[in-house]
């Protein structure tokens, strides 16, 4: 079991302070996962300045992997990244006694923090229960809070979550925040001495609570175009808020407008974008759909006019 902690570890606070990427499975066409391209996009990711790689459940597509692939997955990246950046795993909506087994060998294989997303189906968990789950797994691996299944509950009920975590269970150290609005600002001002505080999405919303002490942010920009979300970054460190709205108006908000309605959704064209980049391929496992030729060739001549080719 890892030791108790009190607030983040200086080397996890500074791998996830700016901006971080995050892992997308890939696959070959024929649904296996593509190991080879996987450790390509983590050295270019780290090559173009990523000091965490971080898994997830949503964008790593836990949902069409098995409980044993999901290892895998975690113990290849530990194995590639040695060492260069830190690297939080990511657990697959167990119960507590899973998830607890979980952390066990994410620690065990070297990772430095496991994201919690526990299971709430129809509004199942309470304070009290979450806090039992979060405090067990947290004995066994420093913990990211991730706040995805918060959103269909009452904020009132997520805000009280939040409070009963900070102030009972050390071994969490980090949030990562999906649900936007008030409910973040409250949650940066409760707990941002002690936690590392990053925001999901695009990069307005991490500006919106940038006053409020947030430390970093989730950047797609890092898994193929790498200068975009420094040339933000660097604009927010030296307060120059003029040239940070120039970057999500030139590029966050005419890339997103373009990718979230897309057929399949905004995965999908990520994906697209991979391959487009010649990183991984556009392939997801059925049924999710991948992007065709003809979507390719529309994706391709979007991002040729908006200057990200």
């Amino acid at each position: 079991m890892s030791p108790q902690l009190s607030e983040c570890p200086s080397e996890i606070r500074a791998a996830l302070t700016g901006p971080w990427p995050t892992i997308r499975t890939p696959f070959t066409r024929e649904g296996d996962i593509d190991r080879m391209s996987l450790c390509h996009h983590i050295d270019f990711m780290i090559s173009g300045g990523a000091k965490a790689i971080v898994l997830t459940w949503g964008d790593s597509l836990y949902s069409v992997l098995t409980d044993d692939e999901v290892a895998e997955v975690t113990k290849l990246v530990v194995e590639h990244v040695r060492g260069r950046a830190v690297v939080v795993a990511a657990d697959h909506i167990w119960w507590t006694g899973k998830c607890v087994q979980f952390a066990d060998y994410c620690a065990g294989i070297g990772a430095d923090m496991l994201m919690v997303l526990p299971p709430d189906w129809g509004a199942s968990t309470t304070v009290e229960s979450l806090v039992a789950h979060y405090g067990a797994v947290a004995e066994h691996i420093p913990v990211m809070v991730v706040t995805n299944y918060l959103a269909q509950r009452p904020q009132a009920f997520g805000l009280e979550v939040i409070q009963a975590l900070y102030d009972s269970v050390p071994g969490i150290v980090a949030l990562k925040n999906d649900v936007r609005g008030e409910f973040f600002r409250r949650v940066c001002l409760m707990t941002r001495d002690r936690w590392c505080l990053s925001s999901g999405g695009q990069k307005q919303n991490h500006m919106d609570v940038v006053p409020y002490g947030v430390h970093g942010f989730l950047s797609c920009y890092l898994t193929f175009k790498p200068e975009i979300a420094w040339r933000y970054w660097n604009a927010i460190q030296s307060h120059d808020l003029a040239a940070a709205v120039e970057v999500i108006r030139d590029y966050d908000m005419p890339f997103f407008d373009y990718i979230l309605p897309c057929e399949g959704g905004f995965n999908a064209a990520m994906y697209a974008v991979f391959e487009i980049y010649g990183l991984t391929k556009r392939y997801r496992r059925p049924p999710y759909h991948t992007f065709t030729d003809r979507q390719m060739e529309e994706l391709t001549n979007f991002l040729r006019r908006t200057g990200f080719l």
